[in-house]
C-alpha cells in the first residue's frame, strides 16, 4: 500500500513539476534556464509538502518516510532540470544534430569549424547567454567594457583547473586518436592576444 501511494505521489510530483515549468516558461521572464528550472523543482516540492501535511490519504507515511519521498522528488526534479531543458539549451551535441538535420541530413566534415565559428556563436547568442549566466551566478562582473572575475569566479576557476588537470581522462578519444589535449586547454601563445583589459 505504501509503495503504491509513494508511486502515486511521485506521479503527481512529475505532473505538477511539468505544469509549473510550462507556465513559467510561457508566461514569466527567465534569466537563466537552469536556475529557472531549479526554482520550478523547489515550487513543485513545496506543493508535495503541502499535500503531505493537508491530505489524510498520505497519513500512513511517518515523518521519516515523508522526508525520504520529498528528497526523492527533489533529486528527481534536479536530475530532470539538468538533463532536459538545461542540456538542450546548452548542449553543443544537440546543436550539431539539429544543424545536420537543418542542412538536409549531412554536413562535410571539413566545413564543421566554419559551422561553429560562423553560425553556432551567432545563432545561439553564445556570448550573451554565457555572460548573462555568469553574471547571475556572480562569477563575473562587467565594468567599463571589461569582463572581470569575482572572488567566487576565481575560486571556481581554481577548482575547475585542478579538476581538469588531475581528474579528467588523460587518454580521451578525439576523432580516432587518444589524447590529453583537453586537460591543458591554453597554450603559452594565448597570452599574446591583445584583448586583455588595461
Amino acid at each position: 500500500m505504501k509503495i503504491t501511494k509513494a508511486l502515486f505521489i511521485f506521479g503527481i510530483y512529475l505532473v505538477v513539476l511539468c505544469l509549473i515549468y510550462y507556465i513559467h516558461i510561457q508566461y514569466f521572464q527567465v534569466d537563466v534556464v537552469f536556475y529557472s528550472a531549479l526554482m520550478d523543482v523547489i515550487l513543485a516540492n513545496i506543493f508535495i509538502l503541502i499535500i503531505f501535511s493537508k491530505i489524510k490519504f498520505f497519513s500512513l507515511f511517518n515523518i521519516f518516510e515523508k522526508i525520504q519521498l520529498i528528497l526523492i522528488c527533489l533529486l528527481a526534479g534536479y536530475g530532470l532540470a539538468i538533463s532536459v531543458p538545461t542540456v538542450i539549451d546548452r548542449s553543443l551535441s544537440f546543436y550539431i544534430l539539429e544543424k545536420i538535420e537543418q542542412r538536409g541530413g549531412g554536413i562535410k566534415l571539413s566545413r564543421f569549424e566554419e559551422v561553429f565559428t560562423k553560425e553556432y556563436a551567432k545563432e545561439h547568442r553564445l556570448v550573451d547567454v554565457r555572460l548573462t549566466e555568469q553574471q547571475k551566478s556572480a562569477t563575473v562582473k562587467i565594468e567599463n567594457d571589461c569582463v572581470k572575475l569575482t572572488k567566487r569566479g576565481e575560486i571556481l576557476v581554481s577548482f575547475s583547473q585542478f579538476f581538469r588537470r588531475n581528474l579528467l581522462p588523460k587518454q580521451r578519444l578525439l576523432m580516432g586518436q587518444y589524447t590529453d589535449d583537453l586537460t591543458h586547454l591554453f597554450s603559452d601563445e594565448d597570452s599574446f592576444y591583445d584583448y586583455q583589459c588595461n
